[in-house]
């Protein structure tokens, strides 16, 4: 075990340390009312039978992006959204740059820009007289996205 390289404790990313962009048509805002989110890409597979095999195999048919976020309770941005889907039927799309960067680190910087965005509903009214602060979820679909920066690899990390 002596030669074995382990990563340093400063190479962890710090979770407070992100920056996070929405820009709907020409409109770019600093979504710094955000506590977390988080996007999923999931592959949808389709069952595949094989004959010879008992079990069936799995073959990748196509993919959806899906994200959840929380964030402090003083923004009517996806309120608008809402509004203006119920009185127009015009729905908004928008996107969302998220960049992670902790100077400690060695790793760099990793930018995700999730594109065609759009919310699934959320919050319109709310108030809670026990609470510290309000905050709001809202769960959205992404229809595409780009990583222009990611992550350099850290020391030892590639062994080949």
């Amino acid at each position: 075990m002596q030669n074995n390289v382990t990563m340093h404790a400063k190479d962890t990313i710090s979770a407070a340390l992100a920056e996070c962009f929405i820009t709907v048509g020409t409109n770019r805002y600093n979504f710094m009312q955000a506590i977390n989110l988080e996007a999923k890409f999931e592959k949808v597979k389709a069952e595949v039978p094989i004959l010879g095999r008992p079990g069936r195999g799995n073959k990748a048919a196509g993919w959806k992006g899906t994200g959840s976020a929380t964030f402090h309770y003083n923004t009517s941005i996806f309120r608008k959204m809402m509004l203006d889907y119920k009185n127009s039927g015009l729905d908004t799309y928008f996107e969302i740059q998220i960049t992670n960067e902790d100077p400690t680190s060695e790793v760099g910087r990793q930018t995700i820009i999730l594109m065609d965005c759009n919310i699934d509903g959320g919050i319109l009214a709310k108030f809670d007289a026990d609470a510290e602060y309000l905050d709001e979820e809202m769960d959205f679909t992404f229809e595409d996205f780009s990583m222009p920066e990611s992550f350099a690899d850290l020391t030892g990390f590639l062994t080949n």
